[in-house]
């Protein structure tokens, strides 16, 4: 069993009539089972949902109590209004102690700030922030970590190769590329000088070719005068 535990009641309510639940403050969701069970429609508290899944976020498993029942399960879809920046829907997965389930887990970079490439101001650039994985519950970990302490110049990067994978994790897909980067080491004094190049040599590209063209203007027209001569 899990130390967290969400309280749901069956949902009636379905399509655009959720809009009313949630003006009462209430959270419509999901629950699925395996391919043998059917969904379950359910519905809880906007305040205690809100607070327990950023408790667990969406790798973590948590209990759920429906109808005095209590089921393991992890969050699968957490559905955001993009203005609000409020839940609207939650779908929940049920899981088995003993069998293997899909999660994903945020990646997390860990002192890069003792490395030499950040002791000589360079920046660390994460370009992956999270990966699917597969354990058992009870095996999924928080966060995956990579050491950075031995990054030294803008040409050192990370890759899912640098991931040591916790005891009964692996990573879902088997023909994952490791070679994947992670993270990058950049100056980034450089990368500004190389912008600002790229400015300057884009408005002289832009010049050249108004110039071109103001040319070529220039000669039609006075082919033009020389025809009407």
């Amino acid at each position: 069993m899990s130390e967290d535990k969400l309280n749901l009641q069956k949902r009636e309510l379905t399509g655009k009539q959720t809009a009313e639940l949630r003006k009462q403050g209430i959270i419509p969701s999901v629950v699925y089972g395996d391919a043998k069970t059917d969904p379950i429609l359910t519905q809880s508290d906007y305040n205690a949902t809100d607070k327990i899944l950023r408790k667990v976020g969406y790798h973590s498993t948590l209990d759920l109590e429906i109808d005095g029942k209590t089921k393991s399960a992890l969050v699968k879809i957490i559905d955001i209004d993009p203005v609000k920046r409020r839940i609207r829907n939650v779908e929940f997965q049920t899981v088995s102690a003993n069998k293997a389930v899909e999660a994903t887990a945020p990646i997390h970079i860990i002192d890069f700030e003792s490395s030499d490439a950040s002791k000589a101001h360079l920046t660390l650039s994460q370009v992956l922030e999270e990966i699917s994985i597969k354990a058992k519950p009870a095996d999924l970990p928080d966060a995956l970590t990579i050491d950075g302490s031995k990054l030294a110049t803008a040409e050192d990067h990370l890759t899912l190769a640098d991931i040591k994978l916790p005891k009964g994790v692996e990573f879902t897909h088997k023909d994952l590329d490791l070679s994947q980067i992670v993270a990058n080491v950049f100056d980034p004094a450089v990368e500004a000088a190389n912008r600002e190049a790229k400015a300057e040599a884009d408005k002289s590209a832009e010049e050249a070719r108004a110039a071109e063209a103001a040319a070529e203007n220039n000669a039609q027209a006075t082919g033009d005068e020389k025809a009407e001569s």
